[in-house]
């Protein structure tokens, strides 16, 4: 009330109009509402007769009218006829509102409308991937990101790990047979089936750094009479270098018994049109791995536990994070000297959210004496339950360090006393 008052004390109000208390203000004329707009600036400001006013306001010529002027100005402002124009709101505004949610509209529908250009090639409509080569070979783009690189300030093997991961799901979403669980097809889903993998074999000849963007390129194929091979090829993006090859062995297992499984028919029939006839594009090490112990391994350790975002969707550990707990007990002297250049995993058993692990490691030959002078180091892996049961055999190959893969020595700061 004291602004108000103050208010009017400078600018006295105008007098109510005509029709200010018609029973019709404020309300609904049939079903719109009314908008009256005064553009008339004289009819809300009363100027002194004799009161000294500038002849430019802002710039813009005042021109002084005569109180009887202004009185019959603002009797015509409050009294013109009411037609149909002057009683319609400003639709402009509306319009805008209403073109800006065509667009939005538009641009959604255009996403979701991926149906492809050409046979041989389908877009993925949320940038997760593409299907190339007749619909066989799935391709993904990846940019290595500053926490996904380790201490020699390239992407670790679990990195590449996760993304050969990744792009097997993609490739089962795109192609349209992804229901739920890792890759389960509708008909696996109807008999609770999901996929697990028996062996998986990497090689590495380069990997990329922080920045660089490399395309995984994923394919299957058939592998004996139920199971699955799947490869990968990782490339730098630019370049077209390989720089990781991968093939891996896969079968079915019954979510509620995790038994594995024989291939129904119907699954055989999913999937089948998507298999390649192939080579492995890793020739398969059949080198038998061996059994591990206390006595035979060279270094263990003991107390791995999983934590809860460990597991994946079927309340398993992921199959990357073996890769995790089967380094844990390599020789620092190793992965300081050497970094790793193949791997061999035989997945025996799955790993649940109450295991305690051990991992154990042995080097072979005599190389385990002498790292920085041996070249080319082979270690032996297992990581196995508490009591004594095998989750995983292994065997990793390394090879010396370039010089220049640990950047300037000089700049890394010394160890205070």
């Amino acid at each position: 009330m004291v602004a108000t008052a103050a208010t009017a004390s400078v600018f006295p109000l105008p007098p109510p109009t005509p029709d200010s208390n018609s029973k019709n203000s404020g309300k609904l004329h049939g079903g719109s509402v009314n908008f009256k707009l005064n553009t008339n600036l004289s009819s809300n400001l009363k100027v002194k007769e004799n009161g000294q006013a500038p002849h430019k306001l802002n710039g813009t010529s005042v021109s002084l009218a005569s109180p009887s002027e202004r009185t019959r100005d603002e009797y015509s402002s409050h009294h013109q006829p009411r037609t149909f124009i002057n009683q319609l709101p400003d639709w402009s505004m509306l319009l805008a509102a209403i073109t800006t949610i065509f667009l939005a509209a538009e641009k959604q529908w255009m996403m979701l409308d991926w149906k492809p250009k050409r046979p041989d090639m389908l877009i993925d409509p949320f940038d997760l991937g593409r299907i190339v080569q007749d619909g066989l070979v799935f391709s993904q783009n990846f940019s290595i990101r500053s926490y996904e690189i380790g201490a020699d300030r390239t992407a670790s093997i679990e990195t590449l790990m996760n993304h050969l991961q990744e792009t097997a799901l993609n490739h089962v979403k795109t192609a349209g047979l992804l229901v739920d669980g890792f890759g389960s097809t509708p008909e696996m889903s109807k008999r609770n089936l999901i996929w697990v993998v028996t062996k998986m074999q990497v090689l590495v000849d380069r990997y990329p750094t922080w920045g660089d963007v490399v395309q995984v390129d994923s394919w299957v194929a058939s592998s004996g009479k139920n199971g699955m091979r799947r490869d990968w090829l990782i490339r730098d993006s630019n370049t077209g270098e390989t720089l990781t090859r991968a093939s891996s062995v896969w079968v079915m297992m019954n979510k509620q018994t995790r038994k594995l499984s024989k291939m129904p028919d119907e699954v055989r029939a999913e999937i089948q049109p998507y298999f390649i006839d192939s080579d492995p594009v890793v020739d398969e090490d059949s080198r038998k791995l061996p059994k591990l112990d206390e006595v035979t391994a060279d270094y263990v350790r003991k107390g791995l536990t999983p934590r809860w975002s460990d597991l994946d969707v079927n309340q398993h550990v992921n199959n990357v994070k073996y890769i995790g707990w089967i380094l844990e007990s390599a020789p620092l002297a190793i992965m300081e000297s050497h970094e790793l250049a193949s791997l061999t995993l035989e997945y025996r058993r799955e790993c649940g959210k109450e295991s305690v692990l051990q991992s154990l490691t042995a080097v072979s030959g005599d190389q385990k004496f002498d790292f920085l002078d041996s070249g080319d180091v082979e270690c032996q892996h297992m990581l196995q339950l508490h009591d004594g049961a095998e989750i995983v055999r292994g065997r990793t190959k390394w090879r010396p360090k370039k010089m220049d893969s640990f950047g300037d020595m000089s700049q890394i700061p010394a160890e205070s006393a």
